[in-house]
């Protein structure tokens, strides 16, 4: 009797992109933009148009990652890198946004920066009552003020800013984030493309092995 061998799935797991932390993020930044062009963003401006297609081309592109990995990790890998460079579009969006409005861009050593943060918001209602705060001088490095705790002595010594900087600042933290995730994601994947290889070699494997499990014939 020929022993049992341990089988490598022809079209091995894959999707599961809900529960990746830069899906949901980018997720997050998608209807936070959505917002904010809807607010601070002129309805007849290309520019808003623009903003909106990059961040939904962010969340679509991880997706469709994911979901492309069962059959091709070049696919894949191909996918997350747009999604990055979909989120480096929109930060550059920002930024402009900022600049051209003689508004600042928070310097990456603002403790808004990291109060926001530590705050892990999920949905664009926590991130907008998060800019209140902000905005209302309640929100301390810590990310827990703003929730009735008194403000710190370094938030107080920042000058007050209107809503525009500071939601349009909230989006650059995110998507710096996101990009730091989406960065991590890429050179995963990279590495496992190259230790793996693509569909070809993974079918390859999948027929060799199933050769060596058949029964040997002959006569007794």
């Amino acid at each position: 009797m020929v022993g049992m061998v341990s089988r490598e799935p022809l079209i091995p797991k894959h999707g599961g992109y809900r529960k990746l932390k830069s899906f949901q993020l980018a997720q997050l930044v998608y209807d936070l933009t959505v917002r904010f062009c809807e607010r601070y963003v002129d309805r007849f401006s290309r520019t808003r148009d623009q903003m909106v297609q990059a961040a939904r081309s962010g969340v679509q592109n991880i997706a469709e990652g994911s979901q492309a990995s069962g059959t091709s990790r070049r696919t894949e890998l191909k996918l997350t890198n747009v999604a990055r460079a979909s989120l480096e579009e929109l930060r550059l969006d920002y930024e402009d946004f900022l600049r051209q409005r003689r508004l600042t861009a928070w310097v990456r050593e603002d403790p808004r920066r990291v109060s926001l943060i530590a705050r892990r918001c999920e949905t664009v209602d926590q991130v907008a009552g998060w800019v209140k705060a902000v905005h209302d001088g309640q929100c301390g490095p810590s990310g827990r003020n703003g929730q009735g705790g008194p403000s710190t002595s370094s938030t107080k010594s920042i000058p007050s800013t209107t809503y525009p900087e500071i939601a349009a600042n909230a989006a650059l933290v995110l998507i710096a984030v996101a990009c730091s995730l989406l960065d991590r994601q890429i050179a995963a994947q990279s590495k496992a493309f190259e230790k793996e290889g693509g569909f070809t070699e993974r079918m390859y494997r999948v027929r060799s092995s199933r050769r060596k499990s058949r029964p040997t014939g002959g006569r007794h």
